[in-house]
């Protein structure tokens, strides 16, 4: 990533309806202004339940967009950063709807976390207490599969189902999709969820151990096609520091709440200290998609640290 401004845009809300009029925008009203830009999800579909981060393939850019030549295209002159759905996909893919019909006689079966996979013994209540959420309520949903009742591991929607990123065929429908974003000049990924992705028993599920094994073999994966790896993790800023020194890159998303207090407050210091602090491979930024998260900087007892 060149150290530059870089845009982050859904391709169709910055003066355009597609990457066709993304790329004449680039190239002329907005030309020399980024180094880089950011595309948030363009996979089919881009108005599923979650804006895109809900893919029903994740290797098939939206038609309605435009198609992978249109990304190398846009490449030809611009950095190009794709999010990569680590920990989830839609449950109206192809993979989810087939376990649904077949089960365990799914040739994606192993694709797919369930309760039976990550407790086999079965869990106790503290065990099940203990797994970090983002969102309220349970971590599974009850589905049918092949008519029966299952647990279904979904840590966002019901319709983001988790996959088994550590099976065989978790694996290979990651490294499908770094395969296409290599072929198709993305130079950057942004790891999306990538705290989530790896669930174990006995653990809150979230940035364990084995969840930095999971970042540095994709990283590694990444590396030997290109691609630089930007790991997105909203946690408190101690641990942030902490995730910073084990990862490639991370987003400063202490920043601009920091930016904010010092206006509302009228006060440097604590942006000051922070600056003093942060890691060096923070990519900064001063607003996301997200929105500006508070729990990169409050403290245990939710105030400004």
């Amino acid at each position: 990533m060149k150290n530059q401004i870089q845009l982050i845009t859904y391709v169709d809300r910055v003066g355009g309806k597609n990457l066709r009029e993304l790329r004449e925008l680039t190239d002329h009203q907005l030309k020399g202004l980024f180094g880089g830009i950011h595309l948030l999800p363009f996979f089919h579909p881009i108005d599923g339940a979650d804006a895109g981060f809900d893919p029903i393939d994740h290797t098939l850019v939206d038609p309605r967009l435009g198609d992978w030549s249109n990304i190398k295209d846009l490449s030809e002159n611009l950095d190009i950063m794709s999010d990569v759905i680590v920990n989830h996909m839609s449950a109206q893919s192809k993979e989810f709807l087939d376990f649904k019909a077949k089960g365990e006689e799914s040739e994606y079966a192993d694709l797919f976390l369930s309760y039976k996979r990550v407790f086999p013994q079965g869990a106790q209540e503290e065990d099940l207490a203990k797994i970090y959420r983002p969102r309220p309520g349970f971590s599974f949903t009850n589905m049918k599969i092949k008519g029966e009742d299952r647990l279904i591991w979904t840590t966002f929607t019901s319709n983001q189902i988790d996959i088994d990123v550590q099976s065989p065929a978790g694996k290979l429908y990651l490294r499908r999709i770094l395969d296409q974003l290599e072929a198709s000049g993305v130079n950057m990924i942004r790891l999306d969820a990538a705290g989530y992705a790896i669930k174990k028993a006995g653990t809150n599920c979230f940035m364990i151990d084995e969840t930095f094994d999971f970042i540095a073999d994709f990283e590694a994966e990444a590396s030997r096609r290109g691609i630089d790896v930007l790991v997105e993790i909203h946690s408190y800023y101690k641990t942030q520091i902490a995730i910073a020194e084990k990862v490639g890159y991370v987003y400063d998303f202490a920043l601009p709440v920091l930016v904010l207090d010092l206006f509302y407050n009228r006060t440097c210091s604590r942006l000051k200290n922070w600056i003093g602090v942060r890691p060096v491979n923070t990519v900064t930024v001063l607003d996301t998609h997200d929105g500006i998260g508070i729990i990169d900087v409050a403290s245990e007892n939710g105030q400004l640290d």
